[in-house]
């Protein structure tokens, strides 16, 4: 079977590594990705990494602010794809767009589906326990997520893994799954498409900065994973001392917190070198953390800017 013919639909840095594949194993007609958006300081529009690697390659890009209306759409539907494939693009497709490539839509989606459909599997997947995730590679309907899937890869959750490293991995895994399903599809062994059980389906709504928040009246290894959850954005946010941090990184110490409060610095304890705080349950140690204004510091670089914190 030729080469296929495709678009290639993607905004963030999750699907830089399945462009290189799709550039590597298929021919690119275009790139599909959201508008520049506006960063920084200086809030001067900037295009996504995406567009920047779609650009280094020489691809055409096409950026509609919307998919909804004929007109946004015109300019893609000129062209003439075996396959669309998209992976983190961030709009819903419509039926127009679903329907006009010759073999249909793929979406890389970063979980094993049904589980975590939704915006932001990776996230759900740490807060939860999850001890494994993955990447589905489905065949695209109506719905969000709601698709016949056709292969799956997966892998282990590390214990203290946090969104940011499990996001890297997953990408990779992304890529090495797109052109494992390229190179089925050219030797006709592509599973069919599977139906989704729709009972066993979770969401991952779209993350606000509030959802950060730490409830420290939750047990230690529930709030070790909201805050490892929420690395790198929105970063889990607390008072401590009377005074508003950030929390990258946190263990869970065994240890009686006694009548200490949820939220309250155990100070002492025979670890003057670390930075414990009381839960609903058990403690945590905190590792990496950052005050307004302030760059992201160790526990260790803490203590020394701050020695009354020791107790």
């Amino acid at each position: 079977m030729p080469r296929p013919r495709l678009v290639f639909a993607g905004t963030p840095e999750f699907a830089v590594p399945a462009l290189d594949v799709a550039r590597s194993e298929a021919d690119v007609l275009a790139v599909l990705t959201q508008p520049d958006r506006p960063a920084g300081r200086g809030r001067s529009l900037r295009p996504g990494p995406v567009k920047r690697r779609a650009l280094d390659f020489g691809i055409p890009v096409l950026q509609p602010e919307r998919l909804t209306r004929e007109s946004d759409r015109a300019a893609l539907l000129e062209l003439d794809p075996d396959l669309l494939v998209t992976a983190a693009y961030g709009l819903l497709l419509p039926a127009a767009v679903l329907d006009w490539p010759k073999q249909g839509c793929w979406n890389l989606h970063a979980s094993l589906l049904p589980r975590w459909r939704g915006a932001s599997p990776i996230q759900q997947a740490i807060r939860a326990g999850d001890e494994r995730t993955g990447i589905s590679l489905m065949q695209m309907d109506s719905g969000l997520d709601t698709g016949p899937v056709r292969i799956q890869a997966e892998l282990a959750i590390g214990p203290e893994e946090t969104a940011a490293e499990l996001h890297d991995r997953l990408a990779a895994l992304a890529a090495d799954l797109l052109r494992d399903a390229l190179a089925r599809r050219a030797h006709g062994t592509l599973p069919e498409p599977v139906a989704q059980n729709d009972a066993e389906a979770t969401h991952a709504p779209r993350i606000l900065k509030e959802d950060a928040h730490i409830d420290w009246t939750a047990d230690d290894a529930t709030v070790a994973r909201h805050i490892h959850a929420y690395n790198p954005w929105p970063v889990a946010f607390t008072e401590l001392v009377d005074q508003p941090i950030r929390i990258f990184r946190a263990r869970p110490v065994e240890l009686d917190v006694g009548a200490a409060a949820p939220g309250q610095l155990l100070t002492g304890r025979g670890a003057p070198d670390e930075l414990r705080v009381a839960c609903g349950r058990g403690a945590l140690s905190l590792l990496e953390l950052q005050a307004p204004g302030k760059r992201r510091m160790s526990v260790a670089d803490w203590l020394n800017a701050r020695p009354e914190w020791r107790g």
